[in-house]
Parts: structure tokens; C-alpha cells; sequence
């Protein structure tokens, strides 16, 4: 059976080798020489082979020592690379982050916040995760993913080992088709106002939360909606509004892009509003993950 080696005790022995003496690799290494005697002498015993013999006032090293201090250099700057990569993933310069995100974040919030995080650690692989209609948190709480951006209707669910950060709050507003008798109001519309009204669902493929808090909203004003249409995307929605199919409640950072044959109005008595979080694990903390959520929450401060 083969001996285990000690990587400590093959560099002595190149300490050793390198500078032909027992006396100067002790200098070097700042040890005693007879410290480095007794190490040597342990490796020895471990291969069952001298490694050194007597050359003058030095040593010289046998094949078998020169074999290992060969290796013991190779060993040496492998752990070296090994340390230096080791630091380079845990001060978050190097290694991979998966997120997690809703249709709307990717494209509004995350792509100009990894952009920025490219910027700042283009050395981190970066996995991007689209979970519509599927919560995104669920990808973190699987281990699937190492953040999530969701929607929240009012405050998150607590859920063990999950930390939550709010990003923003996105209120719905309402698309008027242009010519709608509403469509010219300068002050917020009562959303009670929109209870005869023929609605486009502009929700079919969001987070379930999203059709939620209009529906909650809905009720709280006195109706159901009377949809008539849906849509998994807002720009169709838009499309159908605009068309005269009918109207559409839109969170606000689903209308970056307002189609020209529709008019967006506020709502009030109630708002409808969504909460945009990110989760993350609680132990799952690192400088790169900081950097991704600092870059998140400058491009929702400026949304």
C-alpha cells in the first residue's frame, strides 16, 4: 500500500534541495535546522527511501529526492493558483450567478443591472432563469437559483431561510383607447368608473400575483372585470386596446413603450399596485451578489 505524502514536508524537502543545505533552507523557511532534520527525516520513513545524501559541508539529493522536489515545485504553484482563485471567488471576482426573474424585470430592471454588474465583475458567469407564470422564488428555494426578482402583492410570504428586499412599487394604470370618453380626464380615474367597461386581460402569462392584486382591487371598488380578450404579452394587449377591443390594466413598467392608438391614465379608489423583491438565501450572501443587488436597486430607484 503507498504512503499518503505531506505537501508541508515535500516543500521542505525543495527548500532543501534548492539551496543545498539543511542550515539555509532552515533560514529561508524560518525554522531551526533541526526542525527540518526531523521532517525530513519523517518523509524518509514515509517512502522507505533516502532522499538525500552528504556532499561536503551540503547535501545533494538522491534520484528519489530529486523526483519529489520536481513535484514538490509543481505541487507548489498549483496550490498557489488554487489560492489565488480561491480569494478571487470569495471577494466575488470570479465564479457564477443564477437569477431568477418575471417577464416585465427582464425587461425593464435586469438587463440595465447586468449591464452595470458586467461592467463592475466581467470575470462572473451570469445564468439568467425566465419564470412566467412560476414564482422565480421558487427557484432560489429549490437552490436552482441564487436570486430572484418577483412580484409581491402587498408583503412577501415568510419562508425559512429566504430574505426579501423590496425593489420598487409599480402601480397598474389604465389604457384608454384614444377617443375613449375617459381618455381626456388630466386627474386619476376612480377605477369604479371602469365597471361597465370591456377589459383586454394584459395579465394571462404574468405572476399569478399580478391578476390577483387587480382582481382584489376590482372587488374593493364594487365589480368584477368583463373581459372580453387576453393577452400574454403587454405590447398585444396595447394592440387590442388600441384596436377598440376594449381596455387594459398595465403595471407601469409594462408601458415603457405606450402603443401611439392608446392613452394611459393613473387610477385611484384603489390604486392597484404590485411590489417588486428580490429573494435571496439568507446564507447565500456574497460580494458579488451585493454588487448585482446594489446595481438592482439604483436601476429601480431610477425607473
Amino acid at each position: 500500500m503507498g504512503c499518503v505524502l505531506d505537501v508541508r514536508r515535500l516543500q521542505i524537502l525543495r527548500a532543501v534541495v534548492t539551496s543545498g543545505s539543511v542550515t539555509a533552507a532552515a533560514t529561508n523557511l524560518g525554522y531551526t535546522p533541526s526542525a527540518i532534520s526531523q521532517q525530513l527525516a519523517v518523509l524518509e520513513k514515509e517512502t522507505r527511501t533516502p532522499l538525500l545524501e552528504k556532499a561536503g559541508r551540503g547535501v545533494r539529493p538522491t534520484a528519489a529526492g530529486l523526483l519529489l522536489a520536481e513535484h514538490a515545485a509543481v505541487l507548489t504553484a498549483q496550490l498557489a493558483t488554487a489560492e489565488a482563485e480561491l480569494t478571487d471567488l470569495r471577494e466575488g471576482r470570479t465564479g457564477r450567478l443564477r437569477i431568477a426573474f418575471f417577464a416585465t424585470a427582464g425587461t425593464s430592471l435586469v438587463p440595465p443591472a447586468i449591464a452595470r454588474f458586467r461592467r463592475e465583475r466581467p470575470d462572473i458567469q451570469l445564468e439568467l432563469i425566465l419564470r412566467d407564470p412560476d414564482d422565480p422564488v421558487d427557484e432560489v428555494v429549490a437552490g436552482n437559483a441564487d436570486i430572484a426578482v418577483t412580484v409581491v402583492a402587498d408583503t412577501p410570504a415568510t419562508l425559512p431561510g429566504i430574505r426579501f428586499h423590496h425593489l420598487l412599487a409599480d402601480p397598474y394604470r389604465v389604457v384608454l383607447p384614444r377617443g375613449h370618453h375617459l381618455a381626456g380626464e388630466a386627474s386619476p380615474i376612480d377605477l369604479g368608473n371602469l365597471a361597465g367597461e370591456q377589459w383586454v386581460d394584459a395579465l394571462a402569462n404574468s405572476p399569478r400575483a399580478c391578476r390577483h392584486i387587480v382582481l382584489d382591487a376590482c372587488a374593493a371598488a364594487g365589480f368584477a372585470p368583463h373581459q372580453v380578450g387576453e393577452s400574454d404579452d403587454f405590447t398585444t394587449a396595447q394592440g387590442f386596446v388600441a384596436a377598440g377591443l376594449g381596455m387594459a390594466l398595465i403595471p407601469q413598467l409594462g408601458l415603457t413603450a405606450p402603443h401611439p392608438g392608446v392613452v394611459v391614465r393613473p387610477l385611484r379608489n384603489p390604486e392597484p399596485i404590485r411590489h417588486i423583491y428580490v429573494a435571496v438565501r439568507e446564507n447565500g450572501a456574497s460580494p458579488a451578489l451585493q454588487v448585482l443587488l446594489d446595481a438592482l436597486d439604483d436601476v429601480a430607484e431610477a425607473a
